[in-house]
């Protein structure tokens, strides 16, 4: 109970840090959703770690219906991570998160297919940004000091200190007939 005091707290001082619509660290450590999802997150990971997979997703299904923040308990999750509003970030199983990281709403880190036993998610280095509503897809890389602008779909990496914007789908339908 007290080491989970000392995380709230913690994870409260960090926030009061680097949102400047934070007023009071009271208003930091129970008034954000990150703080009850990093903290959920923390303990389905350790039960996930240790092969209670049932019991962690669990703890994490129900985290996400009452914060709106969803984090699969496989995620590895570095020091100090930002979830900004929260509502609609999606992190997947084999998602790592480095230090010092930004998310913002509606960020999905997923992955692009059914594969198992394998990497299927992105890998978001330290001190990144990622942009509300950005969509990384695949077993990528986010380089460190990257930023991912607001609503961009990422499918390759991104390399360290760039920043990454636009929506990279095409219509490959109106691409094959226009080529017969």
């Amino acid at each position: 109970m007290f080491k989970s005091w000392k995380e709230r707290v913690a994870i409260g001082k960090h926030i009061l840090k680097e949102d400047p619509a934070c007023k009071t660290l009271f208003e930091a450590m129970f008034m954000y959703p990150v703080v009850s999802a990093l903290l959920s997150h923390r303990r389905a990971h350790k039960l996930y770690k240790k092969g209670h997979t049932t019991l962690a997703r669990m703890i994490s299904q129900l985290n996400r219906k009452k914060t709106g923040i969803e984090i699969h308990p496989g995620a590895v999750i570095g020091k100090n991570l930002f979830i900004d509003h929260g509502m609609g970030v999606v992190i997947g199983e084999t998602t790592i998160i480095g230090d010092n990281v930004t998310i913002f709403h509606g960020v999905t880190l997923g992955g692009t297919g059914k594969e198992k036993d394998c990497k299927r998610h992105p890998t978001v280095g330290n001190n990144c940004m990622l942009g509300a509503g950005s969509t990384m897809l695949g077993p990528i890389k986010i380089g460190d000091n990257a930023k991912v602008g607001a609503g961009a779909v990422v499918l390759h990496d991104v390399p360290e200190g760039a920043t990454a914007v636009g929506v990279s789908a095409r219509n490959i339908l109106f691409e094959e007939k226009n080529t017969e």
